[in-house]
This record gives structure tokens, sequence and C-alpha cells, in this order.
């Protein structure tokens, strides 16, 4: 076996260089598969860990009642999921994944 001694600098630029790579591979596929993305503003807001239902619900211009009454979810139930108050069972993130047009991956 052979081996490669680096600076420490170099092996975490090249650590660096692999992470961009993989971020501009997943964004070719999303562009090629024309994935729908949220606007910058929102998707600073979920990395900043803001609740993913409220962004995508937002995203879509939808009050809560409405989403809520599309995934047939109670509104209070709802608030309380984007809150953090209250998590969200299976079936649930499914409906309202389906109600908003986006994958249950989405809002996980």
């Amino acid at each position: 076996m052979d081996t490669v001694t680096i600076d420490r600098v170099e092996y975490e630029a090249l650590l660096a260089a692999r992470e961009d790579l993989e971020d501009l591979r997943a964004f070719d596929r999303a562009v090629q598969n024309d994935e729908e993305s949220l606007p910058a503003a929102l998707a600073k807001r979920a990395l900043e860990g803001e609740n993913l239902v409220r962004l995508c619900r937002e995203h879509r211009d939808m009050s809560i009642g409405k989403l809520a009454e599309r995934a047939g979810v109670h509104g209070t139930a709802l608030s309380r999921i984007e809150n953090g108050s209250r998590g969200a069972r299976p079936d649930t993130i499914k409906a309202l994944a389906n109600a908003l047009g986006v994958t249950v991956d989405d809002l996980i």
C-alpha cells in the first residue's frame, strides 16, 4: 500500500473541494430533474432551523386553515406542528406533503 503525506491545510482544502463538488453535483441533478427549490430567503430560514412545513406553506402562499383543510388535519394541530410544540405522525407528514405538492423528504 502506498501512502502520501500532505499538510493539514492541503488536506482540509481537499475536503472542502470535495464538499463543493458534491453540492454542485446535487444542484446539477436538481436542475436536470426540474426540481423546484425554495427561494433563497426561505432556504436561508430553513438552514436556520425554521419549520419546513411552515416554509413550504408560505412558499405556496397558503394559510394554515387552507393547508389543514387540504391535508385533513385540524388547524390547531397544524399550528403546533409548525411551532414545534407537537411532532407529526408519519401519516400526517404524508398528508401535509401531498397537500403541499412536495415529497415527505422535503418536510423532514
